[in-house]
């Protein structure tokens, strides 16, 4: 999807960059290209279980310090 902005007659640079920003917002060109740019890609069941563990473990870690008055 190509987006043109030409030149008006006495228009300064500034209000046509302006306006081509305007525009680029308008379209939604720049959030699908965010989104494509920053996707994460999905956790394998491994590596799923493995921070599963690893959060349950904290958890009981953390009650036990909690019990002994060790925490903040």
């Amino acid at each position: 999807m190509a987006l043109e902005v030409r030149k008006k007659e006495r228009e300064t640079a500034q209000s046509l960059v302006r306006r081509f920003t305007q525009r680029i917002q308008k379209s939604g060109i720049l959030l699908r290209a965010r989104k494509t740019r920053f996707k994460e890609r999905e956790k394998s069941e491994k590596m799923k279980k493995r921070a599963a563990l690893r959060r349950e473990e904290m958890k009981r870690k953390y009650e036990k310090l909690q019990k002994l008055g060790l925490t903040k």
